[in-house]
């Protein structure tokens, strides 16, 4: 029997549009946005219509701006470049000069961008993407929101992307939704999240509800408890400024991590639209149980690494990488075992690890279904069970794995652990891409159902705030050292050990 796969639809093309990049010559628009640009004006999935324009530093020309996006381009496309694509969409950038400490070069970017506008017929419609430094994002919208440029008039619409992170704590997440939503409505905001662009990620609503296999076992009744991990293999590098004031909890868990684990546990939703599957996305994070400072010092592990091989590559202790204060108490690797109250999940562990400098660069969900009961093979020579997991497999590979036991053959009755196992590369023809492709598509077509609403990103920092608190008041204790190049700290497996279960081994 043989297999084919299903037509697709003929994507639509968004509106005609203007994308402003402020951020525009740093390191996050050459390698994702402009390469997830080219990617889609190759699928032919950007307007007819489209300008971009480049919000950079004095004296940089339009000309010395494409010829600096292209260098970009060159150095981190995901597939082979060709000119003729890549003429095309650098012809459409324009430089425009603005800084949020001097207002009056918003007042002459509005001139410009209404004249560019204009010229390129795109009817008004503007998106602006910070990706800038976090301390810019409130200043810079203010001054769009002074002059004007964010406001929604007629059938032109007026849309404003923030990259992560969005706050470094709670009271800051709140600060920053509560200044941006004084300036714009929330169907404005799209808060990016690249792991939402990862296909494999966006599978798991699919996964789930669109197979009746799954839903019906997808609660406490079946399942034993969820295994959540996105591991690095890189260290810290150039970055030692910014992580020694974020460390690996802030840096990933209320973002990346917990978007993972609310596509797990959210409730189905009632219709496939952005309002409704980002309800059911907020509920579970808000229904996270809070702890106290105390439990949340017993259900964590933190650590940071020492020197160790990664590879060929010698990595020193992160204490000495350049702009690391000596005595940093910042975590590199975070493990953390959460609840969640409801009727779904009552009982029913999420552990979450991430870390960097680890022997491996890894991103997968395991879902670990109950045992099944031993009675019927007390009088055979059987050996332990395999475990029954459901793996989504994320990076390296994007992959779905059912793993079960099976027996083997010969006359008495012995099992085994099998696996079957789905690669999505096996089975879709797929160009490689960044995973921003799909979420600046999204943001020019207006479908915000993969980005964070506020109150979803505020569940988030609530759920992590008392281990943010524990572990500042720790301070050196109870902060594991763990080799570069390792799985981690010891105690992280220790975690699960006094629950009875054990980290899955990634393979």
């Amino acid at each position: 029997m043989t297999t084919s796969h299903p037509r697709q639809p003929d994507h639509r093309k968004p509106d005609a549009c203007a994308f402003v990049i402020f951020g525009v010559t740093g390191d996050l628009t050459h390698r994702l946005v402009l390469p997830s640009l080219y990617n889609l004006a190759a699928g032919h999935l950007l307007p007819e219509r489209f300008c971009i324009v480049g919000i950079a530093r004095k004296g940089v020309s339009s000309e010395q701006l494409r010829d600096n996006l292209m260098e970009g381009l060159r150095k981190y496309a995901t597939r082979p470049i060709e000119d003729e694509i890549a003429k095309q969409l650098l012809q459409c950038v324009t430089a425009i000069e603005a800084d949020p400490r001097e207002p009056d070069s918003f007042d002459q970017l509005k001139a410009r961008l209404e004249k560019l506008e204009a010229a390129r017929e795109t009817g008004g419609n503007r998106l602006f993407y910070l990706a800038t430094p976090p301390s810019a994002f409130a200043p810079i919208a203010q001054q769009l929101g002074r002059v004007g440029l964010l406001r929604e008039d007629g059938n032109a619409w007026r849309r404003l992307v923030v990259e992560k992170p969005f706050g470094t704590d709670l009271a800051s997440a709140k600060k920053l939704n509560d200044e941006l939503l004084e300036l714009v409505t929330e169907h404005q905001i799209y808060r990016i999240d690249h792991y939402l662009g990862k296909e494999t990620v966006q599978n798991i609503l699919v996964l789930r509800f669109a197979n009746g296999m799954f839903e019906p076992i997808w609660n406490r009744h079946h399942i034993d408890h969820v295994q959540i991990t996105v591991e690095e293999k890189l260290g810290v590098g150039t970055r030692g400024s910014f992580y020694d004031a974020t460390g690996a909890l802030r840096d990933m868990v209320p973002n990346h991590l917990f978007q993972l684990l609310s596509l797990v546990a959210m409730e189905p939703p009632a219709r496939f639209d952005a309002h409704t599957v980002r309800s059911e996305k907020a509920e579970v994070l808000s229904a996270i149980q809070p702890v106290s400072e105390q439990e949340a010092l017993l259900n964590s592990v933190r650590g940071q690494y020492v020197a160790g091989m990664i590879g060929d590559t010698e990595l020193p202790d992160y204490s000495r990488t350049k702009d690391v204060r000596p005595d940093s108490t910042t975590e590199t690797y975070a493990a953390l075992k959460l609840t969640i109250d409801n009727w779904r999940w009552a009982g029913v562990p999420f552990y979450l690890r991430t870390g960097k400098a680890l022997g491996a660069k890894r991103t997968e969900v395991a879902i670990k279904f109950r045992q099944a009961p031993f009675a019927m093979f007390n009088c055979t020579p059987v050996e332990t069970l395999a475990e029954n997991y459901l793996v989504i497999g994320i990076e390296p590979t994007q992959s779905i794995t059912l793993q079960f036991n099976t027996k083997v053959p010969g006359p008495t009755i012995r099992t085994d652990g099998v696996q079957m196992k789905f690669n999505y590369k096996d089975y879709f023809q797929a160009e490689p891409a960044t995973g921003y492709e799909t979420l600046i598509y999204d943001c020019m077509i207006g479908d915000n159902i993969l980005f964070q609403r506020a109150d979803s990103v505020e569940a988030g920092w609530k759920a992590v705030q008392p281990f943010i608190e524990a572990w500042k008041k720790a301070g050196q204790d109870g902060l594991h050292s763990y080799a570069a190049g390792s799985d981690g700290p010891d105690a992280a497996a220790d975690l699960l050990a006094r629950d009875g279960r054990s980290w899955r081994e990634l393979g």
